[in-house]
């Protein structure tokens, strides 16, 4: 089976070109695309070539995440992602074999983003959609984001949550890249808790939620959840006593460590003993071969990586390198 890379960005041709040219693309500038950083700058045929010097035969793409623009105006934001979509339909339709893509969407406007997902699938052929963990700061259990969710689940998309910016850690401290060591894994946390707790998985049961980073601090802090839900009190029989008290808002209807099984998790753990916490906390099916190629975080040679791993089995590398991914992808 091939091995196929869930967790990889592309920065558009059209926008390098821009910016070449120009020096902006509607309106952003070099920033947006890290130009300058890790691989952003690399062409299609580099692209290939690294991807088969490192054992990897199809990447799933999305738009390097500086194209959110959730603080945009909302036609900018638009015509972004309406152009960064249709180039990775481009990618996926000149090499289909190698590639699937994933869309970006202007999800300050959720019918604007319904509509989006709902091109970028049914017209441009995409397996979902990459959202970042909040909206310009405002949380998924919000009531005005639940008709996305739900028009993400009738459409069988995959959401694949990756933090774009600033993180709840850049508001206390900007030094020593905190904002991506500590934050990148909290704001995956978060986005667990607050689809979880705000009760977004009740009310969509299909719904295919993918955490990029191996679900961040999310499986070794589930069981606080559980805690601060009221599972774990021993006289709550199979309810749930808050330790606090119930004014708090929860909306789940089971313990949030119920619900771990119901999201998709990367490899992108850069660790052998925190994918072994991870997949013994979840269970193999739900972990697929992640490397934020070809960011700066990239994990290096990852499917020798993950082959040389003593902490897993030869099955266990097997199901997380090809048939996990194929069986997402609807590709076995």
């Amino acid at each position: 089976m091939p091995v196929i890379d869930m967790h990889a960005h592309v920065t558009p041709e059209r926008y390098k070109e821009a910016i070449r040219e120009r020096g902006e693309w509607h309106g952003l500038d070099a920033v947006a695309g890290e130009l300058g950083l890790g691989g952003f700058d690399k062409m299609l045929d580099q692209r290939l070539a690294e991807m088969d010097s490192l054992g990897v035969d199809m990447q799933l793409v999305t738009p390097t995440v500086g194209f959110y623009q959730y603080g945009n105006e909302l036609d900018v934001t638009r015509r972004i992602a309406l152009e960064c979509n249709n180039e990775i339909a481009e990618m996926v339709a000149a090499h289909p074999t190698r590639f699937s893509g994933l869309a970006t969407l202007p999800m300050q406007h959720p019918p604007s983003a319904i509509a989006e997902m709902e091109r970028a699938m049914t017209h441009l052929g995409l397996k979902g959609v990459i959202i970042s963990d909040h909206v310009a700061g405002r949380t998924y259990d919000e009531p005005d984001f639940l008709p996305f969710f739900t028009a993400a689940e009738e459409l069988g998309a995959i959401v694949f949550f990756h933090q774009g910016g600033d993180t709840v850690v850049n508001h206390r401290i900007s030094r020593y890249k905190l904002g991506n060591a500590v934050g990148n894994l909290t704001e995956r946390a978060l986005v667990f808790a607050t689809l979880v707790f705000g009760g977004v998985l009740d009310r969509c049961p299909e719904l295919k939620p993918y955490l990029a980073h191996g679900g961040g601090f999310t499986s070794f802090g589930v069981a606080r959840m559980d805690k601060v839900a009221g599972a774990l009190e021993p006289d709550s029989g199979e309810g749930f006593i808050p330790p606090f008290g119930q004014s708090d808002g929860f909306a789940q209807a089971m313990p949030p460590s119920d619900y771990l099984g119901r999201f998709l998790y990367d490899s992108c753990t850069y660790s052998g003993p925190a994918l072994r916490f991870l997949i013994d906390a979840i269970g193999v099916d739900r972990i697929v071969l992640g490397t934020d190629y070809p960011a700066p975080m990239v994990q290096h040679d990852a499917v020798n990586w993950v082959n040389g791993l003593p902490e897993l089995s030869v099955g266990e590398k097997e199901a997380i390198l090809s048939g996990n991914p194929a069986r997402v992808l609807g590709l076995s």
